[in-house]
């Protein structure tokens, strides 16, 4: 009994058996797993919110820029409203087309009188659209992709188109459209809008189209004007060979159509 009593008396002398230390780990690696996961979440909300922000913004910039050119259109039609009705040009895409037979017998960059009548009525439209605009406008030649006839003047389609354009677009300058907002661009028989091989398809393809296009601002024009612009479409042409006639000849069955 003496010594049960010193045992008891040990024990209590000795306290309470302290508790285990690593009880608790369990719980701070929850904690600290719980924390993480709550930043990360908290990131990923915020990243969320960011990206439908800048979505948002986005989708409203190419809303307006659909309005402004929607807008852009409807003003070249509204302009346009009476050649247009009189079905001589089109309006397809924000670009006005004239068939080249309208303006220019084949092989030829000399204005008919009737192409010279409808050049006369667009100027003065066109030049109250661009009263509005900060905008210039190209003029591009384009040639179906028939050879030219051997002894013709110029080199190739290439050279015909360039000679055309800047024919009508120097008819424009002197019917009233300012010439610092027009400058010229020659195609060729690139681009075609049908197929060449059908007497229909080339006489679409041979023609003159006058496009709107947005004025630079600090660096200087789109277009230097119609003369250098012009100037370096012409230089574009390839220049002809003492070999060049008899291999540009066409077959003698098939005249050319430009």
């Amino acid at each position: 009994m003496a010594f049960d009593a010193e045992f008891d008396d040990d024990a209590l002398a000795d306290g309470p058996e302290p508790a285990d230390a690593g009880g608790g780990a369990p719980w701070a690696v929850f904690g600290d797993l719980m924390t993480g996961m709550l930043g990360a979440f908290v990131l990923l909300v915020v990243w969320l919110i960011a990206s439908q922000l800048d979505l948002t913004s986005r989708l409203q910039a190419e809303q307006q820029l659909r309005q402004a050119e929607q807008a852009r259109r409807q003003s070249l039609e509204q302009a346009l409203a009476g050649p247009l009705a009189g079905g001589r040009v089109t309006l397809r895409d924000g670009r006005i087309g004239i068939n080249g037979s309208v303006l220019f017998a084949s092989g030829s960059h000399e204005l008919q009188p009737e192409g010279r009548e409808l050049l006369r009525s667009l100027a003065g439209p066109l030049a109250a659209y661009l009263a509005r605009r900060e905008e210039l406008l190209m003029v591009s030649g384009y040639t179906d992709d028939r050879l030219l006839r051997q002894g013709q003047s110029y080199a190739d389609n290439w050279e015909l188109s360039a000679q055309r354009a800047l024919t009508v677009t120097r008819t424009l300058i002197e019917a009233g459209l300012p010439a610092e907002r027009v400058f010229t661009a020659a195609f060729g028989p690139q681009q075609p809008v049908a197929s060449n091989d059908s007497a229909e398809g080339r006489a679409l393809n041979r023609r003159v189209e006058i496009a709107p296009v947005p004025r630079q601002t600090g660096g200087g024009t789109a277009g230097a004007g119609a003369g250098t612009s012009a100037s370096a479409g012409a230089a574009a042409a390839t220049p002809r060979t003492p070999g060049d006639a008899d291999r540009d000849a066409p077959r003698t069955d098939t005249p050319s159509g430009r």
